[in-house]
Formats: structure tokens, sequence, C-alpha cells
């Protein structure tokens, strides 16, 4: 836990963000998948620019997935189903070059197969989980907020409070914290995709008033600053724009900055991966021991070999925030949690067809009831376990 007095920064996209467009069309691929093999393995890679759409990557699959059918459908639920966004669904040419995943590395998430005959890890990586309790989703303030931002703005566009909006736009949010505390937002910056011919001076009103004070409002003081379209006009948005590429947005996938990533994506990755799976389960450990109330802060990492299922290690870090020692902490977490691959697929239930809607406004710190990587079932058990009950 960062102490004294600083400011802080994350941002936030909209589903419908060129980098979001690939990922939602990489994770509809594996959720169609799913639906007809949950045992389906898949490494879903997408680029989107100008009328073109281009798949690619692996799979060992028993499904039969129209691979176009269902590209074109996620472009039409984030927001590209008409001409005049830019990216027409019904337009774009669609380029899939999709193979089978290798065998060298089935073998080492297949069970009975490879050296070792248990499920192993489908990557040798690091991953990180974090929570903190200054917000009731246990996730960081700054991403919080521009979660919802890019949320609000998403939903004023769809409900037709803002009809002239388009799908595109991003928000960032820095937070003033004092004695390690959030204060108050500093700053907010939206960029709102819009159609033609709007005054700029209607469409800052209506952010500030329809999309900045919902969200923000208690947060903000009198000081606090807007940049709405600091450079202007924003017609011309989405892959036209810009080239999407999945998986690199994967600071806005989780903590905003405020804690470490690996490295490793989430979209269009099977859960047999753990850079998405581990990931998740790094996130339920860290939000279970600070809803016990063991810290106010917890930062665990989890790393693996490749085809093997215990983790070489496991680490947890309160940042000086524990009721007890990070290191009884970090005993009772490897005694009340499972962090072998094929435990972890079991423990959340992973293998349902979910992922589409974890493609936007985080993976994180959303309440779903699919989300099983959100729930704090085992915060009970720390609580006694740590003699705070």
């Amino acid at each position: 836990m960062r102490k004294g007095n600083f400011l802080f920064t994350s941002e936030s996209v909209t589903a419908a963000h060129p980098d979001k467009t690939a990922d939602n069309v990489s994770d509809a691929i594996y959720d169609e998948m799913l639906k007809q093999d949950p045992e389906s393995h898949a490494g879903i890679e997408c680029f989107c620019t100008t009328g073109l759409l281009i798949v690619g990557g692996e799979a060992k699959t028993k499904a039969n997935v129209n691979i176009e059918k269902v590209a074109r459908e996620a472009l039409k639920k984030i927001g590209y189903n008409s001409p005049d966004t830019g990216y027409n669904a019904d337009d774009v040419a669609v380029m899939v070059t999709l193979h089978e995943q290798s065998p060298d590395i089935a073998q080492g998430v297949d069970e009975g197969t490879g050296e070792f005959t248990e499920q192993g890890a489908g990557d040798q990586g690091l991953m990180f989980g974090f929570a903190t309790n200054e917000t009731k989703t246990f996730m960081p303030l700054p991403i919080h907020l521009a979660h919802r931002l890019t949320e609000k703005l998403t939903e004023v566009r769809e409900n037709g409070e803002l009809p002239y909006l388009r799908p595109d736009g991003k928000s960032q949010v820095t937070i003033q914290y004092e004695d390690g505390k959030p204060k108050k937002v500093e700053t907010v910056v939206i960029a709102a995709h819009h159609a033609d011919g709007v005054s700029m001076d209607k469409l800052r009103e209506d952010i500030k008033e329809k999309v900045i004070k919902p969200v923000c409002g208690e947060w903000m003081g009198d000081d606090t600053k807007f940049f709405i379209n600091a450079t202007g006009k924003f017609v011309l948005g989405g892959p036209p724009a810009d080239a999407g590429l999945t998986g690199r947005k994967i600071i806005v996938d989780t903590y905003g900055g405020y804690a470490p990533h690996g490295g490793g994506a989430f979209s269009g990755k099977c859960i047999t991966k753990v850079d998405r799976s581990g990931a998740y389960y790094a996130r339920y450990v860290a939000k279970n021991v600070v809803a016990a109330g063991l810290a106010d802060q917890c930062e665990v990492q989890v790393a693996y070999a490749i085809g093997v299922a215990d983790p070489v290690s496991v680490s947890i870090n309160t940042f000086e925030t524990g009721k007890i020692p990070d290191e009884k902490i970090a005993a009772l977490v490897t005694e009340t949690f499972d962090f072998k691959p094929k435990s972890i697929i079991e423990q959340l239930d992973l293998k349902r067809p979910i992922y589409q809607k974890t493609a936007a406004y985080g993976h994180f710190g959303r309440d779903d009831p699919d989300f099983t990587w959100e729930h704090t079932d085992k915060a009970d058990a720390l609580k006694q376990a740590a003699g705070l009950a």
C-alpha cells in the first residue's frame, strides 16, 4: 500500500475500442466453441482495421463453428451495426486462418499424456491477483471509476439518451490520495466517438452531466478538472481510425496499473492457459484474503511451468496492511486454495461460455454471478483459521 499523498491514474475503453473489438471477437469465438464442446482448447487472435477483420490462431475442438458468422454477430453486439459507425459488421471482409493446436502443447494439458499424467499448466508464466478494501468491489478506485465511465458512455448511446454518440470511446480517471486513501477525483478525461455535426459545447456538457456526474459525483470536488474530447471532434473512430489487436489492453483488463501484471493477455485464450485461469484464481485468492479482514490490500503472485500441475511459486504481499504476518497468510492460502490448473477450472466452473462479457469493462470487480473468481466464499474459513473470527 502506497503511503502518503499522491495522484494515481487509470484508464478504460469501451467494448468497441479497436483493441477491445478484437478481444470481443476472440472471446465470442471461444464461447461458441465452449457451447458445443466444453473441452475446447483455443488461442484466438484477431486483427481489425479499415474494412477488414482477420481471425487467426489455433484450436483443438469438436465444435463446428461458423467463425465468420460469430465474428459479425460480435461486431453488431458492440455497436458496429450500421454504415455510419464506419465499420459495419455486414460490410467488413472477414478472413479466417485457424490451425489445430500443436500436439506438443496439447500433451501438457491433457491428462494422461506428456511427462506428467496430471493435467498441467498450458504454458509457463507468472500471474498476479490483487484486491483492496478501498471500494466495495475490492478494486482500486481509479480503475473502478474508469470502467464505470465507459459503461455509462455505452449505456447513454444504446438507450438513446445521447443518440449522436458512436461506439468507440475512452475514459481516464486521476484520483488524489491522502495518507494512502482516496480523497477525491482530481481529473477526468473522456474521448467520446460521435456523429458529424455535433457541437463540441453540447457534447461536453452532455458528457459531464449524463456520464461523469452520475458515476463520479460523490468523489468530485470544486476543482476537479475535465478534459472531454480535448482535441476537438472525434468522428472517425473504431478500427478505421486505429487498428485493433487482441490482447493489447491488459492493464485495462486488470487493475489499471495499480498492481503488477504478469504480461499474459486473457481474451481468446482457453482456460487451460494459466495466463487466464491463473490470473482469475489469483484475484479470487486476493479478494478472499481482504474480504476475510486479514489485510487491507493483498497481492498474490503465482507462477507455473508448462505441463506441470503444481505452481513453482506462490507469494503474498499485503504491503504492511496485514493483521497477521504475510508468512502466515501465505501458509493459510496454500492450505485453503488449490492452485493446480484442473482444480482451478473445477472450483471456478470455467468450462462455460461466459467470456465475451469479460472482454470489456474489466475482468475483475464486476457484479456478475458468472464471474466466479469474484466470489468471497472462502473468507469465513480464512478468518477462522487466522484466529480473527
